[in-house]
């Protein structure tokens, strides 16, 4: 009986294993990144509407135009910063996208490759017990002709 021979595309497949296993990372930290920037574009959105609440309650107090001035433009910085924050979560929005595709590309991939294997891994078996079978039959052969 010959020994088991390995898959000839073993590295190609360890490969491909790394490459799915580092692409899975890629999409978690994308994930995350997105994550940490939606919570805060919540975290300045609430932040004005609690300061838009304040201002209300407070603009019978106002006394002078500077602090309505004062209020006018941070209101107008928070609008600035909250803006910037959305181009940020949409651009990380479309980053995830992309891991996303990645990482089901690569995770094709591998499956092909593990597909593969486990064709030659059963070609190998089958070509394994017809050889059993013939050898087999080669000794009841010549068990019936020593007979």
């Amino acid at each position: 009986m010959s020994l088991k021979k390995g898959f000839e595309l073993r590295q190609v497949l360890n490969y491909r294993l790394d490459l799915e296993r580092m692409r899975k990372q890629d999409f978690a930290t994308a994930r995350q990144d997105l994550d940490r920037a939606s919570d805060k574009l919540e975290q300045e959105r609430d932040g004005v509407a609690t300061l838009s609440k304040d201002f209300v309650e407070r603009q019978s107090q106002l006394n002078s135009v500077v602090e309505l001035q004062l209020y006018t433009d941070f209101f107008a910085r928070k609008r600035e910063e909250i803006k910037t924050q959305q181009e940020r979560v949409v651009a990380l929005d479309r980053v995830l996208e992309d891991r996303r595709e990645e990482l089901v590309q690569a995770t094709q991939d591998k499956k092909v490759l593990e597909a593969l294997k486990e064709k030659k891994e059963h070609a190998f078996r089958q070509e394994q017990q017809r050889k059993e079978r013939d050898f087999l039959d080669e000794m009841a052969v010549q068990k019936k002709g020593r007979e």
